[in-house]
């Protein structure tokens, strides 16, 4: 009885599996079809010509890379308006600690006024990599996306 059990069980396993919408699988008599209509791919809500089914593929990628180019500068653009923001906080501590009459200054004051300057420079610093970095990532994708 085991016996019989895995030959039809080996059997069914070397049977081609079928799957909805598989073509392969889809008798398509072509005495009642045109030629026509043997080059429709038909899915489940739609039924479209190979040639059309290429033109969507086409559109599609197009809109992906517009997408990610966009996706890409508005990135930039939101690193860059942080770096505005951190770099316009130390710029107000600054100009507080500035204000002080370097008389009356204490010596943590004149350190923190340094290390102040020093953030800021690397602050712009950065903030000029991050445009130059916009400016090639903006030349470097073809300009059919845009």
């Amino acid at each position: 009885m085991e016996l019989r059990r895995s030959l039809s069980a080996s059997a069914e396993a070397e049977k081609p599996m079928r799957r909805y919408g598989a073509v392969e699988e889809t008798a398509w008599p072509a005495e009642r079809l045109g030629r026509n209509q043997l080059d429709i791919i038909s899915m489940a809500e739609t039924t479209m010509m190979p040639e059309e089914i290429e033109l969507e593929m086409a559109k599609i990628q197009r809109l992906r890379e517009v997408l990610v180019r966009r996706e890409s500068e508005l990135r930039f653009m939101m690193d860059d308006i942080q770096l505005c923001k951190d770099i316009m906080n130390l710029k107000k501590e600054l100009q507080s600690l500035v204000a002080i009459p370097e008389k009356e200054k204490t010596k943590m004051e004149k350190q923190r006024e340094d290390e102040l300057i020093q953030k800021i420079h690397k602050l712009v610093q950065k903030r000029d990599f991050l445009v130059d970095d916009a400016e090639v990532e903006r030349l470097r994708l073809p300009e059919s996306c845009s």
